[in-house]
């Protein structure tokens, strides 16, 4: 069968010394660590030919690496505060023509919204697309569906030229701050639900996330229209992480400034 598409390879980041939630990547979730579900639930995407881990050179992160292992995933160590320098290493590890970027906080992550996303991107013949950017854009999926997609082409101009620290550690910023420097496109999603908070970055997120997934019981199949269902439903769980602060594109982590 002859192949549509370059290859496509997705790139989870992942590290252990989260600033507001320590260890949570590896945090049991209705029986398995986060990552496990993202990673699997990112697997079931069409259009993606492979799945990969990117996590640090730091030893904290040894015991990811030895999750990836045990499981069988594919897994690159690199830079713990430069991501872009991370992302673009482990893309030409992994032999990746697009880059798929997912985060291991994400673990309703759904592979309907990762096709959807990855075939505009194609279909638009951009250098980058994404479900969510940051202001003046507007954000129209729920916070945790998060899915951006670019060349490898576009990655390596980014990697080679992004000079500032928000740049380094998002990861994609210089691929969208600056009207005009690539073909972009927002995939936006009518109606609205970017008010809601489905990512794991706090305590408040992971008990809305464990009842998420105790809600579904043993199913790994569930996507994000029932995950939307049940907060129709039950518009009490919103509640449960309502005050948790979103970051920003522009925070950065204080250790990327190296003196």
């Amino acid at each position: 069968m002859t192949k549509l598409y370059p290859r496509t390879v997705a790139i989870i980041q992942a590290r252990m010394a989260s600033s507001r939630l320590p260890g949570k990547v590896l945090l049991n979730i209705s029986g398995q660590p986060m990552l496990g579900w993202v990673m699997e639930r990112t697997r079931r995407a069409r259009l993606l030919d492979a799945v990969g881990v990117a996590t640090t050179f730091n030893e904290s992160d040894d015991p990811i690496a030895e999750f990836c292992r045990a499981r069988g995933y594919l897994v690159f160590r690199g830079d713990e505060f430069d991501v872009l320098d991370r992302y673009y290493q482990a893309a030409r590890f992994f032999q990746a023509e697009v880059v798929v970027r997912i985060t291991a906080d994400c673990p309703l992550i759904d592979w309907n919204v990762i096709d959807h996303t990855v075939r505009m991107f194609f279909e638009h013949g951009v250098d980058f697309a994404a479900n969510r950017l940051p202001p003046p854009w507007k954000r129209t999926y729920p916070i945790g569906l998060d899915t951006e997609v670019c060349t490898f082409a576009a990655l390596e101009r980014a990697w080679l030229e992004a000079k500032e620290p928000f740049e380094r550690e998002h990861v994609m910023p210089y691929l969208y701050d600056q009207e005009g420097r690539f073909r972009v496109l927002v995939v936006n999603h009518e109606p609205d639900y970017g008010m809601l908070r489905w990512t794991v970055d706090t305590p408040e997120d992971l008990e809305l996330i464990r009842r998420v997934f105790a809600y579904f019981k043993d199913r790994d199949d569930f996507g994000w229209l029932e995950v939307l269902k049940l907060f129709e439903q039950h518009p009490e769980l919103a509640e449960i992480n309502a005050q948790v602060q979103h970051k920003t594109a522009t925070d950065i982590d204080e250790r990327l400034i190296k003196p």
